[in-house]
C-alpha cells in the first residue's frame, strides 16, 4: 500500500489455485477481477481458534468447531479470550476462528492484527450482527471453509485516535478501533462540552452526554443507538453521532473517510478515580482531561472477515437487526 493511502472496504473472493506442489489463493476484488496479488496457504487450512468461555455455549460450541476443523483442516491451538496466551506465528496458521459476539470479535480483531489472517466470527452470543456463521450454517460449509474452498472476505477499515495534551504535540494514548471511538461524559454525569474541528475548519461547540465517531461496519453499533444512520460498510466514510445533544439543530453527519476529526475539550468530568473518557470499540479506554485534544482519522490498518456468500449484509440488516420491519398487530 504506498504511503498515505487509506485501507478501503471491500468483498473479494480467495479461491483455490489448481493443484500444484505449492498451492496458489488468487485475490479477486468484488466483481470477481484479480488484483493481481497471490499468496501460498498449505491445505487442508491451519486454524487458531479463539473463544469466549464466559458465553453459556462455548464448551458445545469448542467441542464442535475442533471437531470439523479436525475433520476437513488443521487444528492449531485453541484459546481463552480472556487469556494472555501468546498468539502464534504468522507463518503457523491461515485462519483465525472467534467463538463468542461481536465483542469477541471485536478485541480478535486488534489482538490478531499483526497476523494479517482472516477472521472469522461464529456467534454463540446474541445478535452476532459481525460474527456472521451460527454453528448448524458452519457445519454445512465446514469442508470448503477449513479444506481447500473460496472463502469470501470483507475488507473492513478500522479507524485510529490519538490523545494530546493542550501543550503536548506528541499524543500520550493512542488506539484503534473496528466500530468506533466514544467520548464517554463519565461520572459525575454532568453535561461535558467539546469543539468540533473537521480537517482543520472550526465546527461546532457541542454540548451533552458524549459523542461518537464510528466506521460503517459500526453504524449499527452504538451509532444507531443514538440516533445516528446506518450505513453500508462499503461507503467510505465516518459518523459523527452526538449523544443527548443539548441542542434541536445538532444532528449526525456523514463525512469521508479522509477527514480529520479534531474534538476540543472545553468541558469534562472528573470523578473519583474515573470521569470523561474515550473509548475504543467499548474494550479500551483512556481518560480524557480539560483542554485536552482528541484527533480521530481513518487507519492504514484493516481487518479481513470472513463472510458466509449465502447471507448478504441486507439479510443480516434484516434478519438480525430487523430493519424497518413492520410494526407487529395483535391478532384479532
Amino acid at each position: 500500500m504506498p504511503p498515505g493511502s487509506h485501507a478501503r472496504s471491500g468483498t473479494r473472493l480467495i479461491v483455490p489455485a489448481p493443484s500444484t506442489s505449492a498451492p496458489q489463493l488468487s485475490r479477486l476484488d468484488s466483481l470477481g477481477r484479480p488484483n493481481g496479488r497471490s499468496e501460498e496457504c498449505g491445505m487442508p487450512r491451519s486454524v487458531l481458534v479463539i473463544v469466549n468461555r464466559e458465553h453459556t455455549d462455548a464448551s458445545y460450541a469448542v467441542d464442535t468447531v475442533t471437531s470439523l476443523v479436525e475433520q476437513h483442516g488443521k487444528l492449531h491451538s485453541v484459546i481463552d479470550a480472556a487469556d494472555a496466551e501468546p498468539l502464534p506465528d504468522p507463518d503457523e496458521i491461515d485462519l483465525v476462528v472467534v467463538l463468542g459476539g461481536d465483542g469477541s470479535l471485536l478485541g480478535a480483531a486488534r489482538a490478531c492484527l499483526h497476523l494479517k489472517r482472516p477472521l472469522l466470527g461464529v456467534n454463540i452470543g446474541r445478535v452476532g450482527f459481525m460474527a456472521a456463521f451460527e454453528l448448524d450454517r458452519l457445519r454445512e460449509r465446514a469442508a470448503s471453509t477449513f479444506g481447500d474452498g473460496p472463502l469470501e472476505l470483507q475488507t473492513l477499515p478500522m479507524l485510529e485516535a490519538d490523545l494530546h495534551t493542550h501543550t503536548g504535540e506528541n499524543p500520550h494514548f493512542s488506539a484503534l478501533a473496528l466500530n468506533e471511538f466514544v467520548i464517554t461524559a463519565g461520572p459525575p454525569f454532568r453535561m461535558i462540552s467539546c469543539t468540533l474541528s473537521i480537517d482543520g475548519h472550526p465546527g461546532p461547540a457541542f454540548a451533552g452526554d458524549g459523542l461518537i465517531v464510528s466506521t460503517p461496519m459500526g453504524s449499527t453499533a452504538y451509532n444507531i443507538s443514538a440516533g445516528g444512520p446506518i450505513v453500508a460498510p462499503g461507503v467510505d466514510a465516518m459518523i459523527i453521532c452526538p449523544i443527548a445533544a443539548h441542542s434541536l439543530s445538532f444532528r449526525p453527519i456523514v463525512v469521508p473517510r479522509s477527514c480529520r476529526v479534531d474534538l476540543f475539550m472545553n468541558r469534562v468530568n472528573d470523578g473519583d478515580g474515573s470521569g470523561t473518557t474515550l473509548v475504543a470499540d467499548g474494550q479500551v479506554d483512556h481518560r480524557v482531561a480539560k483542554g485536552d485534544r482528541v484527533q480521530i482519522r481513518g487507519s492504514k490498518e484493516s481487518v479481513e472477515l470472513v463472510v458466509d456468500p449465502d447471507m448478504s449484509y441486507w439479510a443480516r440488516l434484516l434478519g438480525k437487526m430487523q430493519w424497518a420491519a413492520a410494526p407487529r398487530e395483535r391478532l384479532r
